[in-house]
């Protein structure tokens, strides 16, 4: 099956403009994009989110995009003979817009070797944890259940792994005597939010190398 073609918004784009190009991969409500839209509506922020794409049509995240003039596509597994396939096809969505940058801002799949090969290095992922401790679907919960003092969030280079890649960049965040899930989970929303927008920032327009386990923002030394 042929990776969809990106839906047309009724809303008119922002004016182009000479900036990193986004391509935003969600699942949920899309936070995070909201974050980076809001953004990316500023003058200075070398970022433009230029394409939006969700493994599900009921994604929220799909509404922020079109209301803010954004073009999207849809790729549900659901759709595919096999896992592959949905991979292929994922990275066509993708290609369509031409990204400098992928940002996977709360995506809950593991990106296959088609997508990762056609992007290689250029696809960076947020987690709500200091990785590499508590990777995987629960961090917020496994943080809570090992009774660590401090928690945060990871943005990190993808790889094939689960929350595996090289460290961009960590925020830490303590947790506060009766927390739980829910209440630890959305302070670290917050500085998700900010994290992610201003390391993006800071790729697009200095660039991205990873050597090993190292990864620097910026032009080589």
């Amino acid at each position: 099956m042929a990776a969809p073609t990106p839906s047309t918004p009724d809303a008119p784009r922002p004016a182009t403009r000479a900036a990193g190009r986004l391509v935003v991969l969600v699942s949920g409500g899309g936070s995070n994009l909201a974050a980076l839209l809001a953004a990316h509506d500023g003058p200075a922020y070398p970022g433009r989110v230029v394409g939006v794409v969700a493994d599900r049509a009921s994604a929220g995240a799909l509404d922020l995009a079109r209301a803010a003039g954004v073009p999207t596509a849809v790729v549900a597994p659901g759709d595919f003979d096999d896992r592959a396939a949905w991979d292929r096809a994922l990275a066509e969505a993708i290609a369509v817009f031409r990204p400098d940058l992928v940002v996977s801002a709360g995506f809950m799949r593991i990106l296959g070797a088609a997508v990762l090969d056609r992007f290689d290095g250029r696809v960076v992922n947020t987690h709500p944890a200091l990785l590499p401790a508590f990777p995987g679907a629960h961090a917020v919960r496994d943080a809570l259940a090992f009774g660590a003092k401090v928690t945060g969030c990871t943005l990190h280079v993808v790889d094939a792994g689960v929350d595996t890649g090289p460290v961009v960049a960590q925020v830490a965040v303590p947790v506060e005597p009766g927390d739980d899930e829910a209440t630890l989970h959305e302070r670290i929303k917050v500085a998700e939010r900010r994290l992610l927008v201003d390391w993006v920032g800071r790729i697009v327009a200095g660039g991205l190398t990873v050597d090993g386990r190292a990864v620097t923002v910026g032009p080589p030394a």
